[in-house]
């Protein structure tokens, strides 16, 4: 039976936790929040979104939110922030080592020699250091990929890397060939998650830069590619990248054309639904609210989030703003229930069918795993089960299958008993 802290009868969009002042940008609410309360929801007055695909199962087969197991795997790295799969076939998982290390979970067990290593390239620290990898499509013949992190000198770095013709298993640190990099004011709310989209253009999050309120009005000023959704081509365009030609501020004066979507705080985490195309991020709030935003597949870009005119759906700072072509998040949560949203996945494996269509997320404060979905064409969410766990990010294998990272060092599986 699911844990009874669930958010019934409530209009509301989707509530994700909020990553601020310490890693991963946690903010500045009370890290000991209670676990949940209905009270803490608001309605979202932002547009209708279109209906879901079906959820798993029936209603007599699954409760309408199972309770989840988070299961240890027996297996450690340090410091882990992010674990994601090759499209490759080969069952590999690769798990991102703050420190500047990636290693590599193979038939059951953690290689001892690291796929990378530019440990020495890092800045390692708080919300800085080697923060994911990307892998594009066809990377079984391409042989290279994508790296995000944080350089010596503090500054976002988007780079290529190679895999060693002889091993698999291992790459050419010499082999960089860095793409962008980007010059970060503070060493907080850097964001830095990379991830190929469905069409085959890779996205990247990049937050504010940090500093409290984005008193440089980074997340709205369309010149700067902070507190932006990032939508490069890396594979057909010319060097180091292309635009695509559909990107929604191409040819607009005033605009970086990377841009996709703007008006974020600190996007520590997003991803698409790998059978729908829709895009979760997941932005961390200053100190009232965390945000869960929705961007349909259908979607020509060109959202604002609204950040630092809004967090959440409230005025930030003000009793009154111009919410005006703002794009409101389709959920959201207080500091009473957690500080720091981790977002997660659209589950779309085979093991767990009652998760099926469900958005799993967390929140580093209190380890606490959510599930969110649309009911009755209303976002809603509950608890599913609480943890110890200091959760810093989810990955899908390459079945669909999640697991949780602990910034402690510990891997985890999630599914129904």
């Amino acid at each position: 039976m699911a844990i009874k802290n669930r958010l019934q009868g409530l209009l509301v969009i989707s509530v994700l936790l909020a990553l601020s002042g310490t890693f991963p940008g946690c903010g500045s609410g009370d890290s000991s929040a209670p676990s949940g309360g209905t009270e803490n929801i608001v309605e979202n007055p932002g547009e209708p979104n279109p209906a879901p695909p079906p959820l798993g199962g029936s209603t007599n087969e699954c409760p309408q939110w199972p309770e989840v197991t988070v299961e240890y795997t027996f297996l450690s790295a340090n410091r882990p922030i992010h674990i994601t799969h090759a499209p490759d076939r080969s069952g590999r998982l690769f798990v991102v080592e703050q420190g500047g290390r990636i290693r590599i979970i193979a038939n059951g067990g953690l290689l001892a020699t690291p796929f990378l290593n530019i440990s020495s390239r890092v800045s390692n620290g708080g919300e800085q250091g080697l923060l994911a990898i990307a892998f594009p499509p066809g990377f079984a013949q391409k042989g290279y990929f994508y790296v995000s992190y944080t350089r010596l000198d503090g500054d976002s770095v988007l780079s290529r890397y190679f895999v060693s013709p002889a091993n698999p298993n291992l790459a050419d640190p010499g082999s960089e060939q860095i793409l962008l990099t980007v010059v970060q004011p503070f060493a907080i709310h850097n964001g830095g998650l990379i991830a190929f989209g469905p069409d085959g253009y890779l996205y990247m999050s990049l937050g504010d830069g940090g500093a409290a309120e984005d008193f440089q009005n980074n997340a709205q000023n369309t010149n700067s590619l902070l507190g932006k959704m990032l939508r490069i081509d890396t594979e057909s365009g010319p060097s180091p990248f292309g635009i695509p030609s559909d990107n929604p501020f191409v040819g607009e004066n005033g605009y970086r054309a990377e841009i996709w979507a703007l008006g974020f705080r600190n996007p520590w985490r997003f991803s698409f639904d790998r059978a729908t195309g829709d895009l979760y991020t997941a932005d961390v709030g200053h100190n009232r609210w965390e945000e869960v935003n929705f961007q349909p597949a259908s979607s020509g870009g060109g959202e604002n989030y609204g950040w630092n005119i809004t967090e959440g759906t409230q005025c930030f700072e003000s009793f009154f703003c111009d919410r005006t072509g703002l794009k409101l998040p389709a959920f959201q949560y207080t500091h009473a229930i957690g500080c720091s949203i981790i977002g997660g996945f659209v589950y779309r494996g085979s093991d767990s069918p009652c998760l099926e269509g469900m958005y799993i997320y967390s929140d580093f404060c209190n380890g606490g795993v959510w599930g969110m979905k649309r009911v009755g064409g209303l976002w809603q969410s509950e608890l599913l089960t609480n943890t110890q766990l200091k959760i810093v990010s989810f990955g899908e294998d390459q079945g669909g299958e999640l697991y949780a990272l602990d910034i402690d060092g510990g891997i985890y599986r999630i599914f129904t008993p």
